[in-house]
């Protein structure tokens, strides 16, 4: 059990750097139940698809993903330098059926246990937090 920590830059990186990272942490922390790996893979691939394509307002943005794995909960903080966000994460909702986006934030909410979100000076901040299983 440990911390686990990915920094990127997108571009040139994307969402395939956080794939690359979570199988890497999956292999040092084999203790890790299967669903527990498969929810904090949704969350984060979620959130950190939200950070690239709404955060970087156009250009780029640097992102540092931290994992600690304990033995009772895991614990994952995302900080970006993107613009701030505009929404409140307690407040998300499945969309209906046929709304081509609008998902990600009710998604990771789902499978977690507590999704926050601070701006703090100049950075994004989310901390997600789940038991685990």
């Amino acid at each position: 059990m440990g911390e686990h920590v990915l920094d990127l830059a997108c571009p040139p990186e994307d969402v395939t750097a956080v794939h690359t990272f979570l199988s890497s942490v999956w292999d040092s922390e084999p203790d890790l139940s299967l669903e527990d790996r498969m929810a904090l893979e949704l969350a984060l691939v979620e959130l950190a698809s939200n950070v690239i394509e709404h955060g970087s307002g156009g250009g780029r943005v640097s992102c540092s993903l931290r994992m600690d794995v304990g033995p009772d909960d895991v614990t994952v903080s995302l900080s970006d330098d993107g613009v701030p966000v505009l929404v409140d994460p307690s407040a998300a909702h499945l969309p209906d059926a046929l709304a081509e986006g609008g998902r990600g934030l009710a998604l990771v909410q789902m499978v977690v246990d507590d999704l926050r979100y601070e701006r703090v000076a100049d950075r994004n901040r989310w901390t997600v937090r789940r038991a685990r299983h």
